[in-house]
């Protein structure tokens, strides 16, 4: 026996409590002879329980191999001095009592919502309530929609304050100083940084971001997707001659110094209110080339699709939608006011901080700008002087909107 005995292997045995020691056993050994001596070493007359051996097992530390009983040290490919971990194995999950299965659903269906029969029978017995469904859908009015039509009717009130100051000319001018500044200065200077700092040149990277509204991911992906278009550095359309209807409003706001000094009377205001025209007149929509040419491509006319782009603020989706549908609201509708005699105008003109910025023509400026681009009200709300004006604004429509 002993010259035909197989080779012995010395394996170093762990347990989960921190158990060790090493087995010296033949290669010939079972797995499950193996499992009976460690068991009768660190859990001494635990064998009397004939279930203590399958409710273990040995694992191979290295492979992390659940090892089989019936296969031997040498089947499973054990060396000398491998290290092998001895587990309790897992209790099975006990499969639920069928009285704690009722329990359960029971609990389910007493937490149900009630179905539109059983509210009708717990209801049948309260006092109806006529409710009329349509000036509760009216009443709660989208903001966007609505502050179209309050700027135009501040706009209109901003002239008026504007034209009866005594200083009506100067302020003109500081408006108009203001609208005919460099492009340039009017670039979001951040997003402007992260386009040259991917190595985009300047210029490019500013007509990008003009394009796509300051938008920085849209300016990059349309900068990659011109870069081989031999007209990219080419100057955006209307950006050149600025400096001529400039000139224009300057010549009028001369014209209106001499009346407003020498006469003081009512044509220095009429020709304020001309050049204020001429202020929006710069301030025209532009649509989104994109969207344009997307909507075209789909057989609509040009003007078609520019009112269909002013209508819904430049967002391709819901212009699609206007055409096809009612085109409701119509581009004339974008003109009329909101009621001047409405509680919300009312309560807009009350504010001090309101009153207070329609003297400022940086306002004026601001309310023509978010009118014929509505994408660049939050350049004007993080503005230190329109933004206070806008928030007042928002505020006290939420609050009315709400009662």
């Amino acid at each position: 026996e002993k010259i035909f005995a197989g080779k012995v292997l010395r394996l170093h045995v762990c347990t989960m409590e921190g158990a060790e020691w090493l087995e010296e056993v033949p290669e010939d050994t079972t797995v499950e002879k193996l499992k009976e001596r460690c068991l009768k070493h660190c859990l001494p007359g635990s064998l009397e329980d004939p279930k203590t051996v399958t409710h273990h097992k040995l694992i191979h530390a290295t492979s992390e191999k659940v090892l089989t009983d019936t296969k031997t040290v040498l089947e499973e490919n054990i060396q000398d001095r491998d290290v092998l971990l001895l587990v309790k194995k897992r209790a099975p999950t006990l499969l639920p009592k069928m009285s704690d299965v009722v329990a359960e659903e029971k609990r389910k269906q007493e937490q149900k919502a009630p179905d539109k029969d059983a509210i009708l029978k717990a209801t049948a017995n309260l006092p109806a309530r006529s409710v009329d469904r349509s000036v509760t859908h009216h009443n709660m009015r989208d903001f966007q929609t609505e502050l179209r039509k309050i700027l135009v009717s501040l706009i209109e009130v901003a002239q008026k304050l504007l034209a009866l100051n005594p200083d009506a000319v100067e302020l003109f001018k500081k408006a108009n100083a203001m609208l005919d500044e460099d492009e340039e200065d009017r670039v979001d200077e951040i997003a402007l940084r992260q386009l040259t700092e991917m190595g985009f040149p300047e210029s490019r990277a500013v007509k990008a971001l003009r394009l796509n509204h300051m938008s920085v991911t849209q300016a990059m992906e349309w900068l990659i997707e011109h870069a081989d278009d031999p007209s990219v550095d080419a100057p955006l359309p209307g950006s050149a001659p600025a400096e001529a209807p400039a000139e224009g409003a300057a010549s009028c706001a001369e014209a209106a110094a001499g009346p407003s000094s020498e006469e003081g009377g009512e044509e220095a205001k009429d020709e304020l209110t001309e050049i204020f025209k001429k202020i929006r007149r710069k301030r025209e929509f532009r649509p989104d080339p994109r969207a344009v040419i997307a909507l075209m491509e789909m057989g609509f006319d040009e003007k078609e699709v520019v009112d269909a782009l002013r209508v819904n603020n430049n967002q391709q989706n819901a212009a699609c939608e206007w055409l096809l549908g009612d085109r409701k609201p119509s581009p004339e509708d974008l003109d009329k006011g909101i009621d001047t005699n409405s509680p919300l105008f009312q309560a807009i003109l009350e504010n001090p901080v309101v009153q207070l910025g329609l003297t400022n023509p940086k306002t004026l400026l601001a309310f023509e700008d978010m009118l014929e681009n509505p994408l660049n009200s939050t350049q004007w709300m993080n503005d230190p002087e329109t933004g206070p004006v806008m928030l007042q604004i928002s505020r006290i429509f939420q609050t009315l909107n709400r009662t």
